[in-house]
């Protein structure tokens, strides 16, 4: 048991830098919510119960501006769909896990936990990976509460001028250029990027989902380009 908890302590300690993006990025989206008609309660609420910054902002936007529920439920399923492909990437570290304890870490499983978890395994595999990840996640996740509930009750006393609005890009600006190592990454993120840009004027955020399944698309393809690059010069 000491290598396992030796692994998780050393998992929630790694992700100690990501933690100053994770702070004003769960307070502005409680401050959101309250600033949109929640109440306290509830916009503490909805950071527990759905834990994904990301989608959280989207919807509440969507709040704001009286769109329909379905709307609300299709964007935030489209944007947390990210999280599919996450889990099947960690699920070989987990295999051996029994199922009552890898439940609670798949619902607090975020972009940063990944990030972190991922960039490590890359370097060093630790004894117990499914540990290391449980240590960052809840580290995370704690953090992320604590900061959510803090938000919701500040609400709207949070000044306009504090400019909590760079958290959100930062949080995950690390976590991108940890990740492009190779040309498919990369060319997924500029094809992202450069359509949430241009379409950063549709309604309902359609122009983030739109991005999202861009650059899905051209890193997917140009993956494939590369793999019969790689059979056709073996061959």
């Amino acid at each position: 048991m000491q290598a396992k908890q030796q692994d998780f302590f050393t998992g929630a300690q790694d992700s100690l830098p990501i933690l100053l993006g994770v702070v004003p990025f769960a307070l502005i989206c409680s401050v959101a919510a309250v600033s949109v008609g929640l109440t306290p309660f509830e916009a503490a609420g909805m950071s527990f119960i759905v834990f994904a910054g990301a989608s959280q902002l989207a919807v509440l936007q969507l709040i704001g501006e009286g769109a329909v529920w379905l709307v609300m439920v299709l964007t935030a399923w489209v944007i947390n769909l990210r999280f599919t492909m996450y889990s099947a990437t960690l699920a070989p570290y987990l295999k051996d896990e029994p199922i009552y304890r890898k439940a609670p870490f798949a619902f607090i499983l975020s972009d940063q936990a990944f990030g972190v978890t991922m960039s490590h395994f890359a370097n060093k595999i630790p004894a117990n990976p499914a540990w290391y990840f449980y240590g960052t996640a809840a580290a995370i996740w704690l953090t992320w509460i604590i900061s959510a509930i803090a938000g919701a009750l500040l609400g709207t006393l949070v000044p306009a001028s504090w400019g909590l609005e760079f958290a959100f890009p930062l949080s995950f600006l690390a976590l991108m250029f940890a990740a492009l190592k190779d040309r498919p990454a990369v060319i997924a993120a500029l094809v992202g990027g450069l359509t949430a840009i241009i379409t950063r004027g549709l309604p309902y955020n359609l122009g983030l989902i739109l991005a999202a399944l861009l650059g899905i698309g051209a890193g997917v393809l140009a993956e494939s380009i590369a793999d019969k690059k790689m059979e056709g010069a073996a061959q």
